[in-house]
């Protein structure tokens, strides 16, 4: 088992800043990649950003250049710093993490808001 809980969700002005971290719980050694996704209203949940146990990086186009993904494996957290935030990427952004194919399921954090007004 394993429990994801994000923070850092807010209300922020076009161009500017959120930092979002996801705290994990648990089976947390058995994580091989964990990261953000997002949902807007009416659209599906995409992939923003994971990151894998070695470090290695795989963003969505529409964030790369603005956005940052980080991971402390001791700390077992890991954030997504939003820079030059827009309208657009307003949306529920969700915690997730990848288990191995012997793991019974991937889990999901419950969400956070991150409200970008223009």
């Amino acid at each position: 088992q394993v429990q994801l809980v994000e923070s850092g969700g807010g209300l922020v002005q076009a161009g500017g800043s959120l930092r979002l971290s996801c705290a994990a719980s648990g089976s947390t050694f058995s994580i091989s990649v964990i990261g953000w996704y997002r949902q807007a209203p009416g659209k599906q949940r995409e992939l923003i950003a994971v990151i894998s146990s070695g470090g290695s990086t795989n963003y969505a186009d529409s964030v790369k250049g603005r956005f940052t993904i980080s991971r402390d494996n001791a700390k077992n957290t890991v954030d997504l710093q939003m820079n030059s935030l827009k309208p657009e990427d307003t949306a529920v952004y969700y915690c997730y993490a990848k288990m191995p194919a012997w793991a019974p399921r991937d889990y999901w954090g419950q969400g956070t808001q991150v409200t970008v007004s223009s």
